[in-house]
């Protein structure tokens, strides 16, 4: 989750092109059905046997560090990542292999947090605000930003599956985009209904694998294709960039998403406190058997995500050397087609039995990636919805285990229908500024209440509400008066100007405000329950949560 999210659009092109010949069709549409058809069937045979709440939202915790390694960096991977990627580094060269670089070391940031989150977590989020903050104000905070992550996220995954989808598929009409979104979304539900946390886990499985036999053969590809020179390959691509002059050194550029060395730099910051702090990213640390467990996965998860990374920055200088910049930008001014447009020009180009295997291989990748992703955020989100806010803010806890498993299902169709509803609508706006909100928010809300609630003994109630809802509320704030979102082309309003703000990323201005809030609220919480006699939370329970993990089960 996300990753290069921020660079990655989403809109529709402003002028489509067939990325596939007609030959080409039938094979894609093939190799979609077939594995849709087995990830579904595969979905029900191992999704819970039992309305049991454990099995549905963590599998029992029964899976290996090894094969959580893979499903978390799986649920890291999303199609943005894969399209948007290799889309910047395509198009502005050094600027966009540092945000590549800067996708890889978000993970870092999970890493020291994987063990003391999963000791103190449960299931959601809420359960880990809930650790120092009793009560059902931090469990409807948790799903409020949960809830602002999670959906943004998802419309930004539907809306460019769904060109993406129709366009592999020879359609660019609005109506089949919408259509391909109405598909891809019924199935992500049908997959998070059905399969539960054991269930999305093995599409996330499969997906790694996959993925990581196409970005494997793909990138074996492009450096056969330049003599395995390396140096011959960044000469192609900054010949191909159409401005060799600045493609190998920063020009604080990053496609058409930020320009300026502010910018930029809060687009890294951005993505390295944000990326790996999502909560479909938490609920999975959550689903690990102990708190060493997370950290060898997360470590594992990091290497593998590193790997990808250097593949896509591969990729992406690839798509520039034997596609060239101006066709990408043609297809999809922010590059989402680099990837597909590439695998169409290697292995003897679509016409050949090769051509046509690594562009179907490349195409499935995209499908799956889609699917496995927003399937994680389905359940996330219906957790929240289920767990935080149903069964605990409302029911105080006391709503039995079957009627839990039955309120998260229900929560996935209600949840999915909204997200496909809202993709549906925003399918030809150009809605990459809500990359950049889900994200911001995550890395302004999500983050510092984590580090606050798992490292500060002083924390309290009324600065975790604080830090979450007024880092939510600016991220949000700031991020409409953008110009992300209006005033110049290529955004949601372009004939609209109503951009006050000159920063593009809000989270330099959002994170550090958020973590003062923290302090601020905590400080003042404290003084006010002193005055009125409240009871402290018992914080050596808290502590001794934190570091052993005893009572988190």
């Amino acid at each position: 989750m996300t990753p290069a999210l921020i660079a990655a659009a989403a809109a529709t092109p402003a002028a489509p092109m067939p990325v596939l010949d007609h030959g080409t069709h039938a094979p894609v549409l093939i190799a979609f059905l077939a594995f849709v058809g087995v990830a579904l069937l595969l979905c029900v045979l191992v999704g819970p046997d039992r309305d049991e709440v454990a099995d549905f939202y963590t599998a029992n915790r029964t899976l290996t560090p090894f094969q959580n390694g893979l499903a978390l960096s799986g649920d890291y991977i999303s199609a943005a990542t894969l399209l948007g990627t290799t889309g910047i580094i395509a198009l502005s060269g050094y600027d966009g292999i540092l945000l590549d670089m800067s996708t890889a070391l978000a993970l870092s940031t999970l890493l020291v947090l994987a063990r003391p989150l999963r000791n103190a977590g449960r299931y959601t989020l809420g359960d880990v605000f809930a650790l120092r903050s009793p009560g059902s104000a931090p469990r409807i905070a948790a799903a409020v930003v949960t809830l602002a992550v999670s959906l943004p996220f998802l419309i930004v995954q539907l809306t460019g599956a769904g060109a993406a989808t129709a366009m592999l598929l020879g359609m660019t009409s609005a109506s089949a985009q919408q259509a391909c979104i109405v598909l891809i979304g019924t199935l992500m539900v049908a997959y998070t209904v059905a399969g539960g946390m054991r269930g999305t886990s093995l599409m996330q499985i499969a997906k790694v694998v996959l993925v990581t036999g196409t970005l494997a053969v793909t990138t074996v590809c492009v450096m056969a294709r330049f003599h395995w020179s390396p140096d011959e390959l960044l000469s192609a691509a900054a010949h191909g960039s159409g401005h060799p002059a600045s493609y190998l050194r920063s020009a604080s550029q990053l496609g058409v998403s930020a320009s300026g060395p502010w910018n930029v730099a809060g687009m890294h910051l951005t993505v390295v406190l944000g990326a790996a702090c999502m909560p479909h990213m938490i609920m999975r640390v959550s689903a690990m058997a102990d708190g060493a467990t997370a950290r060898r996965s997360t470590r594992f998860a990091f290497g593998l995500v590193s790997i990808y990374s250097l593949c896509l920055a591969v990729l992406g200088i690839g798509a520039a050397a034997v596609v060239g910049a101006g066709l990408i930008s043609g297809v999809t001014p922010n590059g989402q087609s680099a990837l597909l447009l590439l695998a169409s020009n290697l292995a003897g180009g679509p016409g050949t039995t090769a051509g046509m295997a690594l562009l179907t291989a490349v195409a499935c990748t995209v499908f799956v990636t889609v699917l496995a992703v927003v399937a994680g955020i389905t359940l996330t989100a219906a957790a929240t919805l289920a767990h935080d806010v149903h069964a605990y803010a409302v029911r105080r806890g006391a709503l039995p285990q079957a009627k839990e498993v039955r309120t998260v299902r229900w929560a996935a169709v209600l949840f999915g229908g909204v997200g496909i509803a809202l993709s549906a609508l925003a399918q030809g706006y150009n809605v990459q500024f809500l990359s950049m909100l889900a994200v911001t928010i995550a890395a302004a809300a999500v983050l510092p209440a984590l580090v606050h609630s798992l490292f500060w003994k002083g924390y309290h109630r009324t600065g975790l509400l604080w830090s979450v809802y007024g880092g939510t509320a600016l991220t949000i704030g700031l991020q409409l008066i953008s110009p992300t979102v209006s005033g110049q082309p290529g955004t949601l309003f372009p004939g609209l100007d109503f951009a006050w703000s000159p920063l593009q990323s809000v989270g330099l201005v959002s994170v550090p405000v958020s973590f003062l809030l923290g302090w601020a609220g905590s400080r003042h919480g404290h003084r006010r329950d002193a005055a009125r006699g409240v009871a402290e939370v018992d914080q050596e329970a808290a502590e001794l949560r934190i570091l052993t993990g005893v009572g988190s089960d």
